[in-house]
């Protein structure tokens, strides 16, 4: 037994309990959410058929890391934080772990905003509460990001089987809506006036910064993938189940998120992006308690991803903290963190904030990482050495500086590209830099001979 300090727990076979329906409910209820919603309406600014275009592109793309760094997590039982001791170092992995908190508190508190605004509008027809946005509208949210913080807590300390069960009867309850809300948008609009609607020229984004906004939100899920995929004992679970699950709830809450917003921009007659808040949606469109009730559901569903995911990277950096208190710690600060919209004014800004900063970080930490493993040091991933100081992972004082000194490299790319009119109308910055970040790691490694030995 390793006794080292930076030691972890891998999950033995008989814990590894998720199936394939267990694994792709995860991943589509990961997706299939209000984030994902309000996603789409961001980028309806694109036009249907151009949100369309950069969700498949983007999505597809940054599914296939999800499933690689899936599979690492199979073969290895290790979350994907301490997968990235691999390549970053025993200690430097404190950087993506870092950097991977900060972005699933974002994204658990971009949810229970949502779920909260939902809960507004229920208290504002119980107990006529001013709306958010309204003079006292905060009343409503506070109450509603309280309610949905306790929620997540019971949910989660209840243990993975609670949270497979949330996520199977969530799954089911978020299809059902997704149809009832697609019946609804095609009762007030056809497809052809979604097709030819023109967004105006002031508001409309270009292409390629779609795709990098559905690739700064696809990419938050890579970073949790072996978090789960630990947890079964199939490889094909591993890698089709959370592609699958993720792309389709990625495609049918971002494409009900862009035809809504385009919808009540058709009957309204002015396109207002802040439309693409789901409760604002529902309720224009007349859907009532019931919407907002699956939108509080959907909400708990993609939080125990995001919520176990954070633990897991609070848990590399601080290891003396337990896993479940890892649980809460994250929960309470993402509940803080949900107050930021209500100080500045506008939940629009904070998200594309957010994406921004999403954005430009992970895809050179994912390309790193996966170079790593399977071009590099795959031999060197297993428990003894990635917790051992004395051996391999351990590089200079416990950092490698290579993948430090890429990161930094692949950030300045992106952040210089993403201000390209020619990328912003085309590809998108992410993946070039994704790329760029890839080649510079597995070239800068073997020219300065650092690979691991096992490798020879």
């Amino acid at each position: 037994m390793n006794n080292s300090k930076y030691a972890f727990r891998v999950i033995p076979e008989n814990e590894r309990n998720m199936n394939y329906w267990d694994m792709f409910a995860t991943w589509f209820g990961a997706n299939a959410n209000n984030g994902t919603w309000f996603l789409g309406g961001v980028v309806a600014a694109c036009g249907l058929i151009g949100g369309t275009m950069a969700t498949l592109i983007a999505g597809v793309l940054a599914y296939i890391f999800l499933s690689l760094l899936g599979y690492v997590g199979y073969q290895t039982g290790a979350t994907t934080t301490v997968l990235s001791r691999g390549s970053f170092g025993i200690r430097g992995s404190i950087i993506p772990s870092l950097i991977n908190i900060t972005l699933f508190l974002g994204w658990t508190a971009v949810n229970t905003f949502i779920a909260a605004t939902s809960l507004a509008f229920i208290f504002h027809s119980l107990f006529k509460w001013p709306l958010f946005g309204q003079p006292g509208g905060n009343l409503g949210m506070i109450v509603g990001i309280g309610i949905m913080s306790i929620l997540h807590i019971l949910s989660i300390v209840s243990g993975q089987r609670s949270v497979q069960l949330v996520e199977r009867i969530g799954v089911i309850l978020v299809i059902i809506f997704v149809i009832l809300e697609t019946i609804v948008v095609f009762k007030n609009v056809s497809l052809t006036d979604l097709l030819h609607y023109r967004i105006p020229a002031a508001q409309k984004m270009p292409l390629g910064l779609g795709i990098d906004t559905i690739a700064a939100a696809s990419l938050g899920w890579v970073t949790g993938a072996a978090d789960f995929t630990r947890f079964t004992r199939k490889k094909r679970v591993a890698i089709s189940a959370p592609f699958w699950g993720a792309l389709l709830g990625l495609l049918s809450f971002t494409l009900i998120g862009i035809c809504t917003t385009i919808s009540v921009a058709l009957t309204s007659g002015s396109y207002d992006p802040n439309n693409s808040d789901p409760s604002i949606i529902a309720n224009k469109l007349g859907l009532g308690f019931i919407a907002m009730i699956v939108i509080v559901l959907t909400s708990m569903t993609a939080n125990a991803v995001n919520i176990q995911a954070g633990a897991s990277a609070l848990n590399n950096v601080f290891h003396k903290v337990s896993f479940n208190k890892s649980l809460v710690i994250i929960t309470i600060a993402s509940m803080l963190l949900t107050f930021v919209p209500l100080l500045n004014g506008s939940f629009l800004a904070s998200f594309t904030s957010f994406l921004d900063y999403t954005g430009m970080l992970l895809g050179p930490i994912i390309a790193i990482m996966c170079v790593d493993y399977f071009l590099l040091n795959r031999k060197n991933y297993t428990s003894q050495t990635l917790a051992n100081p004395q051996g391999q992972l351990w590089y200079q004082g416990g950092y490698n500086v290579i993948a430090i000194v890429t990161l930094v490299l692949g950030v300045i790319l992106y952040l210089v590209l993403k201000n390209m009119p020619v990328i912003k109308e085309t590809v998108g910055a992410t993946f070039i830099s994704m790329i760029f970040s890839a080649v510079v790691y597995y070239g800068l490694s073997r020219v300065w001979g650092l690979e691991k030995s096992s490798n020879h």
